[in-house]
Order: C-alpha cells, then sequence, then structure tokens
C-alpha cells in the first residue's frame, strides 16, 4: 500500500472560522497536532486582522510556537504585506489563493479572478527570491456556492496560468463541499493529462458526506496528499452552507484500515481532536471523535 501524506490545516482553515480564541489555546492545539506524526502543519494566515480577526495574533502564535523540525510547517497569505510577514516569520512553504468562480473570488478578496493572477504572479516571483516555495490553491474548484457548477476547462486554464508562472505545487478546494468523485476524476484528469509532473494536493469538505469517497476516488487516480483538518473544524466565511473540513482523524482511521501509511498516531491525534473540541466550546462533527475507533491503535 501507498504512503499518503495528510496535512492538518485545522490551526488556521479550522480556527479561522471559528469564534475567536486566545492565542495560548491555538498554541497548545498546534503543538498537540506537531506531536501526533503528521508530516505537514498549516499554522496561520498573514491576513488584515479585519478581514480575518481571528487570525490577527499570527506572529504571536507562530513565535511562541515549538516547532518539530520533523514537520513541514506552512502559512497562507493573500498578498505581497502577508507574504512578507510570513518571510520575516520563517516561513518557508506558502500558500496563495485564487477562485476558479469570479464571484466567489470578488467576496473573498474584493477583485477578479483575472487580477488575482496577476497579483500572484508577482507574489511567486518574492517567494522564490527569498527561497520560498509557492502553492497556488484554486478553491472552488468542483463547484461554487454563488455560480454552481464550475467548467473543469476553467480550473485547467487557470493552473496553465500558475505553472506558467512558476508555482511549485497546486492545490485544489472543495470550498463548500460540492465535489463528487465523477466531478474529482474530471477535474484531476484534465489537469493530469496537461500537467502530470505538477504536484497536487486535494482539499475536500464534508458538506454532502462525500469527503471519504473523493479522497480515495483521487488516490485510484495517483493523488497521495490531502488536507484535513482537527475534528471537522472549518469552512470558509465567504461561502454560505460550508461546514467542516474533512476531520483528519477520520481519513486517517480509513486509510489505517485499508493498510495505507500516513505516519500519523491516531491515538494522538484524537486526543487533539478532543482538544480542539474543548478549545472551540461545541462539538465537532468527527465521527471518530464521538465513537471512537474502530480498528486496533
Amino acid at each position: 500500500m501507498s504512503l499518503v501524506s495528510i496535512r492538518e490545516v485545522g490551526p488556521r482553515d479550522g480556527l479561522q472560522n471559528e469564534d475567536p480564541v486566545p492565542a495560548a489555546a491555538k498554541v497548545r492545539l498546534l503543538d498537540a497536532l506537531s506531536a501526533t506524526g503528521v508530516g505537514r502543519i498549516e499554522a496561520v494566515s498573514f491576513v488584515h486582522p479585519k478581514a480575518i480577526p481571528q487570525m490577527a495574533d499570527a506572529d504571536e502564535v507562530w513565535a511562541a510556537a515549538r516547532k518539530n523540525p520533523a514537520v513541514h510547517y506552512s502559512a497562507l497569505v493573500p498578498n505581497s504585506r502577508g507574504a512578507e510577514r510570513a518571510l520575516k516569520a520563517g516561513f518557508g512553504e506558502i500558500e496563495v489563493v485564487v477562485s476558479a468562480s469570479e464571484t466567489h473570488n470578488q467576496r473573498n478578496v474584493n477583485r477578479s479572478t483575472g487580477e488575482s493572477l496577476d497579483d500572484i504572479a508577482g507574489l511567486i516571483d518574492l517567494l522564490h527570491g527569498a527561497g520560498a516555495t509557492a502553492e497556488v490553491i484554486i478553491s472552488t474548484s468542483f463547484g461554487c456556492p454563488f455560480e454552481g457548477d464550475i467548467d473543469p476547462a476553467r480550473v485547467l486554464g487557470i493552473v496553465d496560468r500558475v505553472v506558467a508562472d512558476g508555482a511549485d505545487r497546486i492545490a485544489f478546494g472543495d470550498t463548500t463541499g460540492m465535489a463528487t468523485p465523477r466531478r474529482v476524476q474530471d477535474v484531476v484528469g484534465l489537469v493530469r493529462d496537461r500537467h502530470p509532473d505538477i504536484p497536487l494536493l486535494l482539499h475536500f469538505h464534508n458538506t454532502r458526506g462525500a469527503a471519504l469517497a473523493n479522497i480515495l476516488t483521487a488516490m485510484q487516480m495517483g493523488i497521495t496528499e490531502f488536507d484535513a483538518s482537527v475534528g471537522g473544524l472549518g469552512g470558509c466565511p465567504y461561502a454560505p452552507g460550508a461546514t467542516g473540513n474533512v476531520a483528519t482523524e477520520e481519513v486517517v482511521h480509513l486509510l489505517h484500515d485499508m493498510g495505507h501509511e500516513t505516519g500519523i498516531d491516531l491515538r494522538a491525534l484524537i486526543e487533539a481532536a478532543a482538544m480542539a473540541q474543548e478549545i472551540v466550546g461545541r462539538e465537532l462533527p468527527s465521527g471518530v471523535l464521538k465513537a471512537g475507533p474502530r480498528i486496533p491503535f
């Protein structure tokens, strides 16, 4: 069986969609996740506090966190100012976002998709000049809450542009859980035919209960990198109806039972999910957290 790489996005994508929690609690969760064996963590985002007040303490959280040398940490940035903050904080892996949907892009960053792509081209140059990598996340890759279906050819056109501009990795975001196995096949198949060598990562929400099926479909197509969020934290503040990301412990539980390797300690991960639930003060949607695992630790 294969090695599957999971990037834990709870500290950023999860907590930015909850009521603000103290910096110390964020640090506690980040440190706990760093000790689970997960290889990649999206730690913070460097955004304007008026846009995402939950991430206003990103510098404080990152400075206080215990960095595990075995973990690759990344940060999300919206623009060059955010990129400069991330670089100053010591991040070498940076994510930038553009939406395949014009309407969603306008709601998210108040500009057109084309304008965002022009900005991203400059950001990629800035990051490469500082020795960092640039991952471009294409949100609403499988559907938009405002526009409905998104033509896979439109997603491919965005990939063409950012690959030409030097993107190191591409991620496809299922912003409101509209992805299905068929849509995954349509988008990934089209992109893989044109760009067989660019690293791809998929980010699924579980809004309609299809996230695990989508992950298995993508794995059948050779994809081995996925985002997940501890406890199922997360969503999108600019996407009505978006529920949590797929829960990391649910993904790991499934993959381990199928014989795949993740390097993650499931027991430690479930303990971190319980911590996340305590921090946000509400029941999280993870079935594994509620019912416990059905396979040996």
